[in-house]
């Protein structure tokens, strides 16, 4: 398959590129390396990529920014950064992507175990990670015949901890090689409308 995956510089997007290159033609994208760049917050950005690459087979998100914060300190701005980047960038994917991918592509989104596990500081994470799983869900109902689309949900990553340690006391760290056992998982099976957890 020819797999446009997206985040490819990051240390999910590694594992998931690991993965699934000795099986399928993977298109890396970034926002600042790859094969091809692109910034999710651009729906112009978006459209340029898929113009680029051509008919794709699976398409795979791997990042999202969000910001973590003290909730008496949130205000607007702060979840805008989720809603623009995660959850907006992620869903253009979708919705600009669908007419571009080959007839019986996948869509595969990131969201996090804070959709179900909230944490301190982590209210921002749990809403976008909520708002994409339930997008996902209701989207698989009405996508084109053929197409799919999938979530997953890994928790905070083993490789990740240096930055990430203060917010998530307690949480058993996931390797990023078996976070990307979900993606495997959407791209190479059958399942559409679910969220792939590794915890």
């Amino acid at each position: 398959m020819k797999v446009l995956l997206i985040g490819a510089s990051g240390i999910i997007g590694k594992g998931v590129d690991a993965e699934l290159s000795a099986r399928h033609d993977i298109i890396r994208a970034s926002r600042n390396s790859g094969d091809v760049t692109v910034d999710l917050k651009d729906p112009a950005s978006i459209r340029a990529m898929f113009e680029k690459v051509g008919a794709v087979d699976a398409v795979v998100s791997t990042t999202g920014k969000v910001h973590f914060g003290d909730f008496a300190d949130m205000d607007e701005e702060k979840y805008r950064i989720g809603i623009d980047d995660k959850l907006f960038g992620q869903v253009n994917l979708v919705l600009i992507g669908r007419d571009y991918v080959a007839d019986n592509a996948s869509f595969t989104l990131t969201t996090g175990i804070l959709s179900r596990d909230p944490i301190r500081y982590g209210s921002s994470a749990s809403m976008v990670n909520g708002a994409i799983e339930s997008f996902v869900k209701a989207a698989a109902i009405e996508m084109k015949p053929g197409q799919r689309i999938n979530a997953v949900s890994p928790g905070v990553i083993l490789e990740a901890m240096e930055g990430y340690a203060p917010y998530f006391r307690g949480h058993d760290p996931v390797p990023a090689a078996r976070a990307a056992l979900g993606y495997v998982k959407s791209v190479e099976g059958l399942q559409t409308g679910q969220v792939f957890e590794i915890f």
